[in-house]
């Protein structure tokens, strides 16, 4: 226990009292018997640089957030709606652009198809999020593909299905951003010219909005969600009434149209439309593997979001299909020209109408904040995989604001990168796109057909039929878009899976190899140090800090010895004769290095040490003790130490050793210093340590 009880005589006969000391209170609570919880109080900064970055850190973030604090983070439907779907809702924004583009490939007659492709897809649509509402109910404690793989399918399935998800969350950024910047470029051509810089500068405003935390990103993007859908069901709401009306317009044609194609109408470009459009079903997943995000009950609010997700995707797919095919509308986004959604909006609002605008802001902004989704659910899986050891263990810690931060800042990082390679083009980041949520779309249905029959819950029967269905589509549709898009980048995915399953392999085996070595046995009882300790202090020359070295050194153990490697002979007998008079009683050895070397000699005399005992007799533990002088600014660490780090980053990992920093500071006295033992004498009462 901290602190204890002092007993106080009071001024009247049996006038006692007692003060309870508990200097721990500013920093701690009990919360048990000999279990403390720490404050806040206990990460406020000591200096000045520390109190100006607390403070910018706390504008940036805002305050730290407590575990505890976690359940009031939890997000209602109408904050989790646009933050786990506005990847999926956004794509409605350019997955008609890659029909009609792939369509308009075979001429004006090949355009016929595009309803079609769009009721398809939204058929497809449909099988896949009610499939994924199951995945929701049975999965509650969230993961997705990856967690029904795995304990249904077996871990290597379960793995396949981790690599294709985080392959497509990187892709749903990039994508989405370079979408994002081309809208905003439909209306002000110059954004073309500066589309990269546009987008990194999105990706680090969306970085600091999740790094603040769940609620406080919902709300900043839940009004641009809601907007983009109130503007896209008005003008599609306009678009039919004017179409039954008769007094729909054309689609204005833009000087970027490029010539119609002459390829015939065959089924390989149906399908290759097909699979261009299929980017539409991205994102579905993202509410499956997020379902703790929710508040209670999680599993019913993700099913219902869910479902709200694919009824709106839907309605606005197929809408924008029907008035981009009713009004002859051609594609033109290559060039920096106007998008398929821009050029409804155009007809439909009028060019350069208020509504038409906001259009067209509202439909850039829920694209850059489409990202959102990837950079809940890419974390959250992140931090899954790493609790179950195939993931750097950083990736499972929560930051200040309860978020998982190192998967968010990774995620920002990858995908910046792929804005700069691709120069911003969605186009060249499509192909892509939409081979790994295929991936996981079949391996999660089948899983879920297992689950199902091995289960024999009720109504296993329909439920594993609804899945089989699906899985059989979506394996049909992978085949489709792997094959069609396998030239234009899709082999690259299908080489990535892979290796990034070798790298998850690879962190599990060296994450149990570590804990095989390191586990205790359950019999195995802890008995007291029974090998011979000795102390080594390496030093350059007798200082303050080396004395504060030596003296940590005496406390550990009677075996004790300075170690002087140096160049000079004159300067090594100056220190030897200082060494003899000052600092009696420990020995100094002086190790003369005419190679002008610090480490190789002073290994190889710890090596001499150790082979100084008789094979029959196990080596003593050696405690290196290395005096750190710290200086009082930061900038001023570039001048010291630099020999020692490099003597401790060499002694990691040797055999029977133990390294001690022992840091001197100047500004206080020490510990010793305020004993008197580094002046040569003690205070009176007091014995040496």
């Amino acid at each position: 226990m901290i602190g204890g009880r002092r007993p106080l005589q009071g001024r009247k006969i049996g006038d006692r009292r007692v003060r309870v000391d508990r200097p721990h209170s500013p920093y701690f609570r009990y919360t048990g018997l000999d279990t403390l919880s720490a404050k806040e109080s206990t990460l406020a900064p000591t200096s000045a640089t520390g109190r100006a970055i607390e403070r910018t850190r706390r504008l940036l973030f805002g305050r730290r957030l407590s575990s505890d604090e976690e359940a009031l983070e939890r997000l209602p439907k109408k904050l989790a709606l646009p933050i786990f779907s506005s990847d999926a809702i956004s794509s409605s924004a350019y997955a008609p652009d890659e029909i009609l583009i792939a369509l308009f490939a075979g001429g004006v007659v090949a355009l016929q198809f595009s309803v079609e492709m769009a009721l398809a897809i939204s058929l497809m649509l449909a099988v896949v999020s009610t499939s994924y509402r199951q995945v929701c109910r049975a999965y509650p404690a969230g993961g997705g593909a990856y967690t029904v793989a795995r304990e249904n399918l077996g871990q290597v399935f379960g793995l396949i299905a981790a690599g294709a998800l985080m392959i497509d969350y990187v892709m749903t950024v990039a994508v989405s951003t370079a979408s994002a910047v081309a809208q905003a470029y439909s209306v002000w051509p110059a954004l073309y010219d500066v589309r990269v810089e546009v987008g990194i500068l999105s990706i680090v405003i969306i970085t600091l909005g999740n790094l603040r935390g769940l609620r406080e990103s919902g709300n900043i993007f839940a009004l641009p969600t809601y907007a983009f859908l109130g503007l896209a069901l008005l003008l599609i709401g306009l678009g039919l009434v004017r179409a039954v009306t008769g007094q729909l317009p054309s689609a204005p044609v833009p000087a970027q149209v490029p010539v119609p194609g002459t390829e015939a109408v065959t089924l390989f470009l149906l399908l290759r439309a097909f699979a261009g459009g299929s980017v539409a079903l991205t994102g579905v997943e993202a509410i499956a593997n997020g379902v703790p995000a929710f508040k209670p009950p999680e599993s019913k609010n993700a099913a219902n979001t869910l479902t709200m997700m694919a009824i709106l995707l839907g309605i606005l797919f197929v809408g924008f299909m029907f008035l981009a095919d009713v009004m002859g509308l051609r594609p033109a986004v290559e060039g920096g020209g106007p998008t398929a959604i821009a050029q409804l909006g155009s007809a439909i609002f009028g060019d350069g109408t208020p509504l038409f605008v906001a259009l067209q802001i509202a439909t850039a902004l829920i694209l850059f904040l489409a990202v959102n989704t990837s950079f809940n659910a890419f974390p959250r899986l992140a931090a899954i995989l790493a609790g179950d050891g195939y993931m750097p263990r950083q990736f499972a810690f929560r930051g200040d604001r309860l978020a998982f931060s190192y998967g968010i800042v990774i995620l920002a990082g990858i995908a910046a990168l792929l804005l700069v390679v691709f120069q911003g083009d969605t186009h060249l980041l499509i192909p892509l796109y939409s081979v790994g949520v295929f991936v996981c779309f079949t391996l999660s249905q089948v899983g879920m057909v297992r689950h199902w029959i091995s289960g024999r819950d009720s109504g296993w029967w329909w439920r594993s039929a609804v899945n089989a269905v699906g899985a059989v589509l979506t394996l049909t549709v992978l085949i489709v878009v792997a094959s069609v898009k396998f030239a234009g980048g899709a082999w690259l995915v299908l080489v990535l899976i892979p290796l990034l399953v070798l790298m998850f392999w690879f962190i599990h085996r060296q994450y149990a190899t570590s804990a095989r070595e390191l586990a205790l046995r359950p019999d195995q009882v802890i008995a007291p140090p029974h090998r011979a300790e000795r102390v080594v202090v390496p030093i350059s020359g007798l200082s303050r800090s080396v004395v504060q070295a030596v003296n940590v050194g005496r406390t550990i153990s009677s075996d004790i010895r300075a170690v002087l490697v140096i160049d000079d002979h004159e300067l090594a007998t100056r220190v030897r004769e200082d060494w003899a008079r000052q600092v009696p009683g420990v020995a100094l050895v002086v190790v003369e290095s005419p190679y002008r070397a610090l480490t190789g000699p002073f290994l190889a005399y710890l090596d001499v040490l150790d082979q100084a005992w008789t094979p029959d007799r196990e080596a003593p533990i050696t405690f290196v003790v290395i005096p750190e002088y710290v200086p009082r600014h930061w900038w001023e660490r570039i001048l010291y130490n630099q020999s020692t780090n490099q003597l401790r980053r060499a002694l990691l990992g040797r055999p029977n050793t133990v390294i001690t920093n022992v840091p001197y500071r100047r500004e206080e006295p020490t510990v010793f210093e305020r004993r008197g033992q580094l002046d040569g004498h003690e205070p009176p009462g007091e014995r040496r340590s």
